[in-house]
């Protein structure tokens, strides 16, 4: 099973992945990914915003439909909300699997469907005030390729 959490603290990363392979002989591969807040250019923080309730469903949607497109062994999702300075981790999706392929793929398929179907709300904070961050049509680009 996928496991989903939304915090406001920072993502431990190491402990997600020993989650998924202590005390498992059927897990061939682990595929992680950890998205960053990147320094682009003055940025100074960037904010994330949700409903909890609402934006926890979703995730756990997104999770279902990779498990039952992939035959993984166990997985997570991690993503923080609130306020992140550059360099600081906002998501982390980790998947297991007996087979690398299908640990490639499950992860990838979480990250295009996170970025688009995940109801988050960015604000760029900059030196001239904070801005909403629009979708990005690359990014439902990259997920149409699931469909």
């Amino acid at each position: 099973m996928i496991g989903v959490r939304v915090q406001a603290e920072p993502i431990d990363s190491v402990a997600a992945v020993a989650a998924l392979t202590e005390g498992r002989d059927d897990v061939g591969a682990v595929v992680t990914f950890t998205g960053f807040v990147r320094a682009d250019d003055d940025l100074i923080a960037l904010t994330l915003e949700h409903y909890p309730a609402m934006t926890e469903r979703a995730l756990a949607a997104i999770a279902a439909e990779a498990e039952a497109r992939w035959p993984v062994t166990g997985g997570s999702i991690v993503h923080r909300v609130g306020r992140m300075l550059p360099g600081e981790a906002i998501v982390l999706v980790a998947v297991a699997s007996a087979h690398r392929s299908a640990a490639f793929d499950a992860a990838a398929f979480l990250m295009d469907w996170l970025k688009t179907k995940a109801p988050f709300w960015k604000s760029e904070e900059r030196a001239g005030g904070a801005t909403w961050v629009e979708a990005k049509a690359s990014d439902d680009t990259a997920a149409a390729r699931w469909n």
